[in-house]
């Protein structure tokens, strides 16, 4: 029984069967858009665990249907994976500014992909590391995977909210890039290390509320990377 499902969303068939034949083989259950408006109709209807979304689309790019899925509360949190084969380093920094998980240069291996899908997925729904967290009045719950200041909630991503954890989990002590994307991504995940830059940057960026501005708590630590800290806040 496949375990999970999977959305492809690109426009050339034969990377799409390429996909479908490595995913099923892997036990995930496939579903397939050549565009975005159909991809959107499918993402509602068939609420798929996560989406592998390529750059250049008819009748719009992927990235603006992924500004599309992270601005409605209702697929915000989907994990996506962009496909692209643009290795431009703005492209790419475009790509997961605006929300995307992941991203994998064509051509790829199909391996490499189902491990990042695999490492996404756990990443989204984590097991029993759980706890109530806080400080100076910012609260982390991880059974209900909420955020929250007084009673008012903060919005975040399920990356943000994972290295938010483990740095609350974890204070003062100053964490390399390369030692993030152990704890939170997963040891053997091929994430590029800027990756981590980018989801400090919207970590921070959740962490400016209307009632109080937690961002310097993520602080960074010059030649070595980030630290969690209350102190001087």
């Amino acid at each position: 029984m496949p375990e999970r499902s999977v959305l492809i969303v690109d426009d050339e068939t034969a990377i799409r069967d390429m996909l479908r034949m490595a995913l099923e083989i892997a036990d995930f259950n496939v579903l397939e858009s050549d565009n975005i408006q159909d991809a959107y109709t499918r993402i509602l209807d068939n609420k798929p665990d996560i989406v592998l979304l390529d750059w250049m689309l008819p009748g719009g790019s992927g990235i603006e249907l992924l500004r599309r899925l992270k601005r409605e509360e209702s697929t915000q949190e989907l994990p996506v994976i962009m496909l692209t084969a643009k290795t431009a380093e703005d492209n790419v920094i475009q790509g997961l500014d605006v929300g995307a998980d992941d991203y994998i240069t064509k051509p790829f291996a199909p391996r490499e992909l189902i491990a990042r899908i695999r490492a996404l997925l756990r990443r989204a729904t984590p097991g029993q590391d759980q706890g109530r967290l806080e400080v100076n009045g910012l609260v982390l719950d991880g059974e209900s995977r909420r955020i929250f200041v007084g009673d008012d909630p903060v919005d975040m991503g399920p990356t943000e909210f994972n290295l938010l954890q483990f740095f609350m989990s974890h204070p003062e002590r100053a964490y390399t890039r390369g030692q993030l994307l152990d704890h939170v991504w997963g040891a053997n995940v091929y994430v590029e290390e800027r990756t981590v830059d980018v989801h400090i940057r919207r970590l921070r960026k959740a962490l400016q509320t209307d009632m109080a501005d937690y961002s310097g708590l993520i602080q960074t630590v010059r030649g070595t990377g980030y630290r969690f800290s209350s102190r001087g806040l």
